[in-house]
């Protein structure tokens, strides 16, 4: 099992969540988020400029067997995408272990 991280654009999500969907991937939790990024200009919204040091992105937690992962990194990757400096990250990390409280089930079968 895996857990990938996803850092995008708030105006990306419903694109994100779509794609998502689409693969098969139908829990995951998330979050808005304020971090600093790589983005250095700032915005002008009538006639006043604001800052973009602190940058509002959503945030995802995802956790899938092996046979999700590149499926569903493709699906953010595609989804999340517009080529301009701050369309986020992407982490994979390990999970040892996933147990679904209810049923007690544990492994893959406690993700489904």
């Amino acid at each position: 099992m895996k857990k990938i991280e996803a850092i995008i654009r708030k105006s990306k999500f419903s694109n994100v969540k779509k794609a998502l969907l689409n693969v098969e991937v139908n829990f995951f939790s998330y979050w808005d988020v304020t971090g600093v990024g790589n983005e250095k200009e700032g915005h002008v919204y009538r006639g006043v400029t604001y800052s973009t040091t602190d940058i509002q992105r959503r945030y995802l937690s995802i956790i899938v067997s092996e046979p999700f992962v590149e499926r569903t990194v493709n699906a953010i990757l595609e989804s999340a995408y517009t080529g301009e400096v701050g369309d986020g990250k992407i982490f994979i990390l390990p999970v040892e272990e996933a147990y679904r409280i209810r049923t007690k089930e544990y492994g893959n079968t406690s993700l489904n």
